[in-house]
């Protein structure tokens, strides 16, 4: 397997042939095309009627049967471009582009009831339909989609839908837009693959198997610490999904699709945490989602809102709180597994530190396995390394030392399965070891500038 980026920074109606610019070899598929979102807490699914190929399930989660030659179209150099314009709804919101595997030669389907695949995720920005910009655009590299598309497994037992969701409410605009006064309709959105290269052949060499698709976002239930569909232990944030591997692999990842969210008081999408990724008991990755400024994502957000504010913020500010941006794609993180035999796997999640104020807000997961029998499967990302990050760190004795030219900020330590030991703002140096037990430890240290570097270290 090539190098993977564990947090991939971007991140519909097919009417004929397939658009060929002239000035490079591309192709462009539009599946869906100015498709309108309404309330999505309206009961009455509205445009339901319009004979446009698309199946509303409802307002706010749309889809389109995919033929075998929509499907024969994709390549393996394959980008996705979403295009979210302004309506009534001038807050942020939760979109994506999922996949579901309904039952062969079924004209609808119960979301609900089908398996599904998550491959974007976006939050819009908060947005007045009378100022400009009023459309944004989210950019993905996608290659792993044509392997999805081409899966012969999949195609021989399921028809494919491609599924756009967006989940507005337009009850702040309908007072505080110009032109919203009882409207319901709270986005448009169209959805545009490109491919820079032949159509890839379909074949029997990729296992796909989707492990958990998020919940909407008016049911609960997603990972939190509070209910029992949303963690494995009232108190914590944990949550272990299982899956079946039908078949031996060479080569195998799981792609992950995660946002935290919670907008009360003291509320999760303010507070950074760290995220502990394991797989079969033995930790594969941590990470600290956001960290980056929010600055480049101003001008889309043309809605007054608590976020922004009113004058610009600088790169610490935004590292202290902000878990994604407002216009903002959500990164897709990859975790490289190997060589697999066919058989039973858990995956666990743990954000040990998560508190959910007051019982509000919940981190909505979405995760697959995706392998190949034989071959490598390739990405077109790299590695990130300790450089990119900004902190250098080493172990002699029992002591962990971190080097950064922006100053060390906080330490928080944690045990190998993920229970919080120590935390301090005061560091100088380097942390020690020597009062703990013996054993493995995931070291975190946070800079100034929001770089977060988690080690393992071992207490000797």
């Amino acid at each position: 397997m090539k190098k993977l980026l564990l947090g991939l920074t971007a991140a519909v109606a097919f009417s004929g042939a397939a658009t060929v610019q002239a000035q490079e070899y591309s192709r462009t598929y539009k599946p869906f095309n100015e498709a309108v979102f309404y309330d999505g807490y309206n009961d009455n699914v509205f445009d339901a009627g319009l004979e446009d190929g698309i199946l509303r399930h409802r307002n706010s989660l749309y889809a389109k049967k995919l033929t075998a030659e929509n499907m024969d179209w994709f390549g393996l150099e394959t980008k996705i471009k979403v295009t979210i314009g302004a309506l009534c709804d001038n807050y942020d919101r939760i979109g994506n582009i999922n996949i579901a595997l309904v039952p062969k030669g079924q004209e609808t389907y119960d979301p609900f009831e089908v398996q599904r695949i998550e491959i974007v995720r976006f939050i819009t920005p908060f947005m007045n339909k009378n100022s400009y910009p009023d459309e944004v655009e989210y950019k993905y590299d996608a290659n792993l989609v044509g392997y999805l598309f081409h899966d012969m497994n999949l195609r021989d037992n399921y028809d494919l839908w491609l599924e756009f969701e967006l989940f507005g409410i337009p009850y702040a605009a309908n007072t505080q837009i110009a032109g919203c006064a009882d409207r319901n309709d709270v986005f448009r959105g169209s959805l545009e693959f490109t491919c820079t290269d032949e159509p890839a052949q379909n074949n029997y060499n990729t296992v796909t198997v989707p492990i958990i698709m998020k919940k909407p976002e008016y049911k609960s239930h997603n990972l939190n610490n509070y209910s029992e569909q949303g963690t494995d232990t009232i108190g914590t944030c944990t949550k272990t999904y299982k899956f079946t591997v039908p078949e031996k692999v060479a080569d195998s990842q799981l792609v992950l699709v995660m946002s935290n969210h919670g907008a009360n008081s003291k509320g999760e999408e303010y507070n950074r945490r760290l995220h502990l990724i394991y797989f079969n008991d033995e930790i594969i990755s941590t990470f600290t989602p956001g960290g980056k400024s929010c600055e480049p994502y101003r001008y889309k957000n043309t809605q007054a809102n608590g976020i922004y504010g009113q004058s610009k913020k600088n790169d610490r500010q935004w590292a202290a709180s902000s878990n994604w941006c407002p216009g903002d794609a959500i990164p897709v993180r990859y975790f490289e597994l190997g060589a697999l035999e066919a058989g039973e796997y858990e995956v666990m999640i743990r954000v040990p530190e998560a508190v959910f104020n007051e019982q509000q807000g919940d981190f909505p997961v979405s995760m697959y396995f995706q392998g190949l029998k034989e071959g490598d499967l390739p990405t077109e990302v790299e590695e990130v390394t300790t450089q990119d990050v900004g902190i250098n760190t080493y172990q002699k004795g029992n002591d962990i030392y971190a080097v950064s030219e922006s100053p060390i900020t906080q330490v928080s330590i944690y045990t190998y399965d993920g229970k919080f030991v120590y935390g301090s703002h005061n560091f100088n140096r380097a942390v020690s070891l020597d009062s703990f037990e013996q054993g493995i430890y995931l070291v975190n240290f946070f800079n100034a500038e929001g770089d977060v570097m988690t080690v393992k270290a071992i207490r000797k």
